[in-house]
């Protein structure tokens, strides 16, 4: 990546339930150096995702980043914001020219955090990615258009995800508790190890506003006792299906698809991903699986590079994917 000043570097952001992580890259080096981070998540107000609060915690942090870089001037910006598409007007109005202002940014992409996954796992190839961690969202493009699957939160969706497998293994504990048809003891053990007793759980649970953490908190357990026990075995091949599901009903009707997997989820290691291979073979019988090249801290610098050298071939989407700046696209 160039981008044809001496001096000019790129900015990608990746904002999401644990704060702000950014890193900057120079020209001639394809290498993401080590990212910084923020000691919060941006807060959330009447607009959705507070812009506000996004600038205070970013500036110091690009600063850091310029200074360690040893000077330069940040050509172009790509931030990939959770919640963007529902809760993005505030950035959209205010980020581009905020960033134009306080660091002289001529050019600004905004994006789901699921498209920076996207463009983290297959770059600007067209096929499918999931995005899994506590929750689940899938996205695919033909690069003429998105199209997502799920990522609707834990009460309506996210089937497959961390808080889902959870929220499923809890059930499991307490229908062994009252000695219900489906229940595990081998679960029951776990959540009295991890909760205390079964009977306090709804209260702990119900009344914290980091809810669908909290499940997923509880998925490697589930995996854990997935070799010896049928009902966590069938929570995880369950989690497989929903989660094939998804990448096919996004997947591009090519002869052949691409399809990447990314995100924390996958880290249960084989209790999922043997039973998640078996359903994209049955379900995708076009898909060629591959690995995800980078996460969406990656994805955020390779759409800043592309907005820098005005070569962008994801597709524009106005509330997906949005540049901003210099003609706009």
């Amino acid at each position: 990546m160039t981008t044809g000043e001496p001096g000019a570097c790129v900015l990608g952001v990746d904002s999401g339930g644990s704060g702000l992580r950014a890193a900057l890259v120079v020209p001639r080096d394809l290498r993401r150096p080590d990212p910084v981070r923020s000691a919060e998540p941006v807060r959330t107000g009447p607009r959705g995702i507070d812009a506000g609060h996004f600038m205070a915690q970013l500036l110091p942090m690009a600063r850091g980043l310029l200074e360690r870089a040893g000077g330069g001037h940040i050509t172009a910006v790509a931030v990939g914001a959770a919640g963007l598409a529902t809760l993005g007007d505030d950035l959209r109005a205010e980020l581009p020219s905020a960033l134009v202002k306080a660091l002289g940014v001529r050019r600004t992409a905004l994006a789901a955090d699921a498209v920076t996954a996207y463009a983290g796992a297959l770059g600007d190839r067209p096929g499918a990615v999931v995005a899994a961690g506590t929750g689940m969202i899938a996205i695919g493009t033909d690069l003429t258009a998105w199209h997502r699957a799920d990522g609707w939160g834990h009460l309506l969706g996210d089937c497959g995800g961390g808080a889902w497998i959870g929220r499923a293994g809890l059930e499991a504990a307490m229908r062994a508790h009252d000695g219900r048809r489906g229940g595990s003891r081998a679960l029951l053990a776990r959540a009295e190890a991890v909760f205390g007793p079964p009977a306090g759980l709804p209260g702990q649970l119900y009344p914290r506003t980091d809810r669908p953490a909290v499940l997923a908190s509880f998925a490697p357990d589930v995996a854990a006792c997935a070799a010896d026990d049928s009902v966590a075995d069938g929570i995880l091949r369950a989690a497989a299906r929903h989660i094939a599901e998804a990448a096919a009903a996004v997947c591009p009707s090519a002869d052949a698809c691409e399809v990447a997997f990314t995100g924390g989820l996958f880290r249960l290691g084989e209790p999922l991903l043997a039973p998640l291979r078996a359903e994209v073979a049955e379900q995708l019988p076009h898909a060629r699986p591959v690995p995800a090249a980078g996460d969406p801290l990656d994805g955020a610098l390779h759409i800043a590079a592309e907005i820098a050298a005005g070569g962008l071939r994801l597709p524009l989407d106005s509330r997906m994917l949005s540049v901003h700046g210099e003609g706009d696209s």
